[in-house]
């Protein structure tokens, strides 16, 4: 039953039910089957194959529009989390502090321990966001780190 639920609700994102937009058509809900509804009191046997045809020609155009909707919604998306993001470029050279991630973190140290290690040095700018890492002895860190995972350090 939430299976039929899910596959019969209309998605915000495209405004079509997956069942819909694989059939061509909305599905009868149970209740309506049973209680009767204008759709099925109007039921013509001989009309239904001119009809599923008919819909499997606007089969294609229901696909597309609920693709257009889809890419609209993902471009809204994608504009409300960019407008809040706030880049802090950091130079090579820079001493930055690293976050302390759950597989690093001592476990002794329980919910008072650092969330923060370092100071390291920028060794290399990979991409707009994306560094490598270097200790203050030169030692390089052995992955790239996003700066989400970063915090400038100040002495």
């Amino acid at each position: 039953m939430v299976l039929w639920s899910y596959n019969t609700t209309p998605r915000s994102t495209t405004g079509e039910s997956p069942f819909m937009l694989t059939y061509g058509y909305e599905a009868i809900i149970p209740v309506k089957v049973g209680a009767g509804s204008l759709r099925r009191d109007l039921f013509i046997e001989e009309d239904v194959e001119v009809n599923q045809r008919l819909h499997f020609d606007l089969l294609d155009e229901a696909r597309r529009n609920s693709q257009l909707k889809l890419a609209a919604y993902q471009q809204r998306i994608a504009r409300y989390f960019n407008k809040n993001v706030k880049s802090i470029p950091y130079k090579v050279g820079d001493l930055i502090l690293r976050k302390v991630m759950p597989n690093t973190k001592i476990a002794q140290h329980g919910v008072l321990g650092a969330n923060w290690e370092g100071p390291y040095k920028i060794k290399v700018i990979l991409l707009k966001g994306t560094y490598r890492l270097e200790d203050l002895n030169d030692k390089p860190i052995p992955r790239a780190w996003n700066a989400g995972h970063l915090r400038k350090y100040y002495q």
